[in-house]
């Protein structure tokens, strides 16, 4: 099995979402990852899926998503090629005495503090995965309370985009 990280520009309509996700579904493809939000371009949003499935079945999947009516565009981007970020609150515990600790950690991954209680901290954090879950480990032994993730944003390097021909019209 092999990761794959597809971005879909699609229109902005009710149901769309639930569309895209039994196509994989229905093939018993288990989303690792799916992020939606809006683009550049009024009524389009995009759609950011990572699923981990061998290269046939998923250009099966491709084909049947290209012929949804809502779907405009489908592009597959690799790490090599693309920016790739995952975002991540945490709330950890963090006492007087273990707050300088965790502070420690906070800034040695580059991520923020975004609320502060006497007894807890929430933390914010960007980067790939990896920087990610070194961060969690690091941070796990005084507590993790409760986490959120975002699914997985990417978008290709240089100047092309997805959303150009559509622009251009």
């Amino acid at each position: 099995m092999t990761t794959h990280v597809l971005s879909l520009l699609v229109e902005d309509k009710p149901g769309l979402l639930t569309r895209v996700a039994g196509l994989f579904a229905r093939r018993g493809f288990n989303i690792e990852s799916l992020a939606v939000g809006v683009t550049e371009v009024p009524g389009l949003s995009r759609i950011t899926v990572v699923v981990d499935v061998e290269e046939l079945p998923l250009e099966q999947v491709t084909k049947q998503l290209n012929k949804l009516i809502n779907v405009i565009k489908i592009v597959e981007l690799d790490p090599s090629s693309s920016v790739q970020r995952e975002h991540m609150l945490v709330k950890v515990r963090a006492d007087n005495a273990s707050r300088s600790n965790v502070l420690e950690v906070v800034n040695l991954f580059r991520a923020n503090v975004v609320d502060y209680a006497p007894d807890a901290l929430v933390i914010e954090i960007t980067g790939d995965q990896g920087k990610v879950d070194a961060f969690l480990r690091a941070i796990e032994p005084f507590g993790i309370r409760e986490l959120a993730q975002s699914g997985l944003l990417a978008l290709g390097r240089g100047p092309k985009s997805i959303t150009e021909r559509v622009l251009r019209g």
